[in-house]
């Protein structure tokens, strides 16, 4: 995936357009209106984690938890969206987006350009996605009072049904991102190369 380390700093102007884009996914996927016209997968849990992955300071974890309240919000007050999922559960969220936010900042710190960094990166995302479920889903299912009868073997059965498709949606992006990510650390070390040589003649 991404990162930022020694080998690829990223400058204060490449950090706001990945942020901007980012912004970008969590309006147009946060499970309503435009995400279900174009059937787009929910970024919201991969934002999470690329923020943390290339964003330094810890502003742009708050400022997403505030987008996303706001979004959702609006999609309910304004756009006609169900108010199901808004009961008190729905603060376990800061702690679900925060371990993934935690989760993509420990792995930047890993990070290095080479196929070994799969490794930190798989177990990073793993435990993030974990912790996210746990407090997102574990929060709703036992503190929403959606369900009347709640039972730990319920709630897993449940995970297995709906997780998977997390991990998916996440993957989705994950992925583009790793995609995007080689191809501008390639075409940087291609310039530079090129940059340097043309110095030396």
């Amino acid at each position: 995936m991404v990162s930022l380390s020694t080998s690829l700093p990223l400058s204060g102007r490449l950090q706001f357009m990945i942020a901007s884009v980012l912004v970008v996914l969590m309006v147009t996927t946060r499970d309503y209106h435009f995400s279900s016209v174009y059937s787009l997968p929910g970024a919201s849990w991969a934002i999470f984690f690329l923020a943390g992955v290339y964003l330094r300071t810890t502003w742009p974890l708050l400022g997403f938890l505030a987008l996303s309240w706001w979004v959702d919000f609006a999609a309910y007050a304004w756009g006609g969206a169900s108010g199901y999922c808004l009961t008190p559960a729905y603060g376990f969220l800061l702690p679900a987006y925060a371990s993934l936010w935690l989760a993509g900042r420990w792995y930047a710190g890993q990070y290095r350009f080479t196929w070994q960094t799969l490794i930190p990166l798989t177990s990073c995302a793993i435990v993030g996605l974990t912790l996210c479920e746990l407090f997102s889903s574990g929060g709703f299912y036992f503190f929403s009072g959606r369900f009347d009868d709640t039972a730990w073997v319920e709630f897993i059965a449940r995970s297995f049904t709906y997780f998977p498709m997390y991990i998916q949606s996440f993957a989705i992006y994950a992925g583009i991102a790793m995609t995007l990510h080689i191809i501008f650390v390639l075409i940087s070390r291609r310039f530079n190369t090129e940059k340097h040589a043309a110095g030396q003649i």
